[in-house]
């Protein structure tokens, strides 16, 4: 069955076509593993590891593996023998838990070449099923259209979190390659622009 598509018009371009398929139509889960932060080490050890922590305090939409320090798997024996598999560029890592409504921010993964990195405790690897251009997913996971469709699935009450099969039913929008590409490049050239303020303010501080 063909997926829903709309058209958004934008002031001085033509109507854009967007696709809608479901989360589970779009990206497949991957394993993940349940090491805790004390089985992990800034230094020693071969394999990156993502933790839901980091996802939500640390990392932006876009993680760059090669420009971030992640923790390490502390004992190599360990981490050869886990059964979740190796993050690739472009997949995404959502975290699943949190003590709030920041259930479901997430970080697209980029620089992973050459690199071991697997996905840690609380957290959902995802793999796109499509071809997306870089950033896309990353901004528009993060983006209130889609984090307003996750609340009302999120469960708990000290600690929030959210089930593969809830998020799995959740609707995903897209446009064209090109489109992708233009809103990826934009919202990266915001963040660096953000990014250029936040030093410039803290070097007027001294």
């Amino acid at each position: 069955m063909k997926a829903p598509e709309s058209e958004v018009w934008r002031p001085g371009f033509a109507y854009i076509t967007w696709e809608q398929r479901r989360f589970s139509d779009t990206l497949e889960f991957m394993r993940n593993n349940t090491l805790s932060r004390a089985e992990l080490s800034e230094a020693e050890g071969t394999v990156l590891n993502v933790h839901y922590g980091d996802v939500l305090v640390r990392f932006g939409e876009i993680l760059n593996v090669d420009a971030e320090s992640l923790p390490r798997i502390a004992d190599d024996s360990i981490a050869m023998r886990l059964s979740c598999q190796r993050l690739a560029n472009g997949d995404v890592v959502i975290a699943d838990t949190a003590e709030d409504a920041a259930v479901g921010k997430c970080s697209e993964l980029r620089g992973c070449d050459g690199k071991q990195v697997v996905s840690g405790l609380h957290t959902m690897a995802c793999r796109p099923l499509l071809e997306f251009a870089v950033g896309y997913l990353g901004y528009y996971l993060n983006s209130n259209a889609f984090h307003a469709q996750l609340l009302p699935l999120m469960q708990g009450i000290k600690v929030i979190s959210i089930s593969k099969t809830a998020i799995g039913d959740a609707a995903i929008r897209f446009p064209s390659l090109a489109e992708q590409s233009r809103i990826g490049a934009l919202f990266r050239t915001l963040d660096s622009l953000i990014t250029l303020h936040q030093r410039e303010g803290l070097c007027g501080k001294y």
